[in-house]
This record gives C-alpha cells, sequence and structure tokens, in this order.
C-alpha cells in the first residue's frame, strides 16, 4: 500500500496529498478553460469547415464513421450554443480553480466541495465505462474514487478532532 492510514495522518502528508489533488483539481479547470476560449473563437465562424479543416490536417478521411459524426456536430452547432457552452465551462473553470486554492490552503469548505464534486461524478463515470472500458475511463474512475475516499477520511478526521476538543473542554463527565 502507497501509503497506510498511519502516514496519511501526519500533517506533511497530508498537505502534501491535498497539494497534488489541488493540481490535478488546477489542470481540469485550464483543459476546461481552453474548451470555453474554443468556444467562443468558433461564434460567427462556420463550424464545420473549421472541422473539415482538422480532420485534414490530421489526415483523416471525411468517409469514416467518426469524422462524420465529427463533421455533423459542426454542423449543428450555432452561436448560442458555443456561447452557452463557453458559459458553463467559464463556469466550472472558475469551481475548479476556486477548489484548487482552497485544497492547497488546506481549507475544510474545499475539501467539502472536491468531496461533493467529486462523489456527483462518479455515475457518470461508471456510465462511461459501461458503453466501453478504456484505460481512460478505468483511470478516470479510479482517480476520483481515489479523491472521494481521501476526502472522506480528511473531513471525518476533523470531525473526530472536533468532538475530542470539544470533550476536553467540558471537563471531565458528571460536571
Amino acid at each position: 500500500m502507497l501509503f497506510s492510514p498511519a502516514k496519511l495522518g501526519s500533517p506533511r502528508a497530508q498537505k502534501n496529498l491535498l497539494r497534488l489533488v489541488a493540481l490535478f483539481e488546477l489542470v481540469k479547470g485550464l483543459l476546461v478553460l481552453c474548451i470555453g476560449v474554443a468556444a467562443l473563437l468558433l461564434v460567427h465562424k462556420d463550424a464545420w469547415l473549421m472541422a473539415e479543416s482538422v480532420l485534414a490536417l490530421l489526415h483523416i478521411s471525411t468517409e469514416q464513421r467518426s469524422a462524420q459524426i465529427f463533421l455533423d456536430f459542426a454542423d449543428r452547432l450555432t452561436d448560442a450554443r458555443l456561447w452557452a457552452a463557453a458559459r458553463i465551462a467559464f463556469a466550472y473553470t472558475a469551481l475548479r480553480f476556486a477548489e484548487a486554492y482552497g485544497l492547497w490552503h488546506q481549507r475544510t469548505w474545499a475539501e467539502w466541495v472536491a468531496f461533493v464534486s467529486g462523489t456527483l461524478l462518479l455515475p457518470v463515470e461508471i456510465h462511461g465505462l459501461m458503453r466501453g472500458v478504456t484505460a481512460w475511463r478505468v483511470g478516470l474512475l479510479a482517480g476520483n474514487i481515489a479523491i472521494v475516499l481521501y476526502m472522506l477520511f480528511l473531513l471525518l478526521k476533523e470531525r473526530r478532532e472536533r468532538h475530542a476538543m470539544a470533550a476536553e473542554s467540558h471537563g471531565p463527565s458528571g460536571n
């Protein structure tokens, strides 16, 4: 086992793991930010023509089924859909950046955000695996489960510490 519960309990290990999760969330936010910017760059452009150019650049035949799906998707893009996608991407990015900041600075609220958002993504990731098992999907699910379990560990540990401190402050029982 890479980390035993005793090792996870050390403040230095917790800080390092939280910072690792924070960097992961930052990278996710940056990737989605790029998607949002790309959506804005496509506004008032011929998305189908750009999609066809991308396929040509990658030497992918437009006769392939996946290429046809890509071109059909590009053909259905409208400026309104692109603006909506950009807004959603920027909101998601703001959430991920805030979460990364909070985790980096060991804030409990960020641990809750990571726990809740990670838990909400589990059914989506499981559904993706049901459509087809790939190394990418398995890795995402395993990573997300690890993050959710670690956040749960931290939240429960903090709760136990708060209860212990509260019991100490009330003095011996019977007073």
